[in-house]
């Protein structure tokens, strides 16, 4: 890892832990700002929603794209909420932009080398997710790619990599946020709903995160997991939710966090 200078150079500050929560997709109005709500009433600032969705299968739901983007501003507007969501294409930046507080770069596009250059060329935060077989130094050279066009603004994400076990969606290494602290200062976050898979998974992950040092979470929330158009079995529905709250208040306590 010597070529990682500006990744172990990195001197920005820290943020205090904090919580990412939202479904997976942006599907309606109704549903949207419904569950935005719901999560700033339980103290939530940062709401994911996705307009555009990079999917396996060319028939599975794609995002509702522009009309989700005007969607996201419109709950802005409205609730105050900070708006994170993912950009697939060097073309979209401007529009997701417009919407966005926190550009996220997905798993399958860590390895878009002309993506990342074009988001270091930004002010914006970008929230880089580690690719779905990604080494630990080929996530780093990811952020190095981001840093080295001028955006420092750059939070790390451990979401699970690929591996032999099937009884998940992905593995969650956890290991991989320890090691990259003693890397680096740049934040980095879990997202154990796309790491597991499983509902019910989700809680215990989430205290396993952040005894393991997370700068914070990124829960998939939905006002009708079993309805969803998209990662319903990951999805917490409202009550689910609330319980993780309490669930990981201890354990943040325990660290000095609050979010």
């Amino acid at each position: 890892m010597k070529d990682l200078k500006l990744v172990k150079q990195y001197k920005g500050n820290t943020p205090n832990f904090f919580l990412i929560a939202g479904p997976c997709s942006v599907e309606s109005e109704e549903q949207i700002l419904e569950i935005a709500k719901f999560l700033k009433q339980k103290g939530i600032k940062y709401l994911r929603g996705g307009a555009f969705k990079p999917r396996t299968s060319p028939y599975s739901f794609q995002g509702l794209q522009e009309q989700g983007t005007e969607l996201l501003k419109k709950v802005k507007n409205q609730t105050g909420l900070k708006i994170v969501t993912e950009v697939m294409d060097t073309k979209d930046i401007d529009l997701i932009s417009s919407c966005a507080d926190i550009l996220q770069v997905g798993a399958r596009n860590m390895h878009n080398f002309s993506l990342l250059k074009e988001l270091g060329k930004t002010k914006k935060p970008i929230l880089l997710k580690r690719g779905l077989a990604a080494t630990i130094e080929e996530f780093l050279y990811a952020a190095e790619y981001i840093l080295k066009e001028g955006n420092q603004n750059i939070i790390l994400c451990e979401r699970g990599i690929r591996t032999f076990e099937t009884s998940t969606r992905n593995t969650l290494d956890l290991s991989a946020i320890p090691l990259i602290k003693s890397i680096t200062k740049l934040p980095i976050i879990a997202d154990p709903s796309h790491g597991t898979g499983v509902k019910n998974l989700i809680i215990p992950m989430s205290k396993a995160a952040i005894a393991a040092g997370a700068d914070g979470l990124i829960i998939e929330v939905h006002n009708n997991p079993q309805e969803a158009l998209s990662d319903k079995d990951q999805s917490l529905n409202f009550q689910e939710f609330s319980l993780l709250l309490k669930e990981i208040d201890p354990y943040l306590k325990l660290n000095n966090k609050n979010f």
